[in-house]
């Protein structure tokens, strides 16, 4: 996986682009949740569930079927004056943690078409080095690539990507 941080960064480029007038302060919150929380898998370790398992890491919480149950379940409970513009909003934030997990050199790959398809895929190209999941291991020089090459891979084009986007926001206002 990215680090979570990174995870966020497809909800921030999003919200900088689409600007407040179109995404409130829950809105945002809630993408940048939705970004992360499919890594909370995780706990299922501790009950004993598999990681190849569909309700495993990298599993049915990183398929595209989730994020938009999740994304139209959120936008029913905050009621925005936008609903479809909210909602694709949440589905890509959430959508997104799986996309990049794709892009991992590492991990049993993503169930990304889970229940229709309950196979593990990669992408074509993994060039985004796979963060460590413990504390320890990350705070090493593995680490440190993670960071290099999520930064080339991930927050430099998005920051490209969401200032262009948040100039011809600007400019068309």
């Amino acid at each position: 996986m990215p680090t979570i941080m990174s995870h966020a960064a497809v909800p921030l480029a999003g919200a900088l682009i689409l600007g407040r007038s179109k995404l409130s302060l829950p809105v945002i919150a809630t993408g940048l949740f939705f970004a992360m929380v499919p890594d909370a898998d995780v706990v299922g370790f501790g009950f004993g569930i598999d990681y190849a398992d569909s309700w495993g890491h990298r599993g049915a919480t990183h398929s595209l079927v989730f994020a938009a149950a999740a994304a139209l379940f959120a936008t029913a409970v905050l009621r925005p004056k936008r609903f479809g513009v909210v909602t694709l909003f949440l589905f890509v934030s959430m959508a997104s943690h799986g996309l990049l997990d794709m892009l991992t050199n590492g991990g049993l790959g993503v169930a990304l078409y889970w229940p229709f398809d309950t196979a593990r895929h990669f992408a074509p190209h993994t060039p985004i080095a796979v963060s460590p999941i413990g504390i320890s291991d990350f705070i090493s020089d593995r680490g440190i690539k993670v960071l290099y090459s999520e930064a080339i891979w991930i927050w430099i084009p998005l920051t490209l990507i969401a200032a262009v986007g948040f100039g011809i926001r600007k400019r068309m206002s």
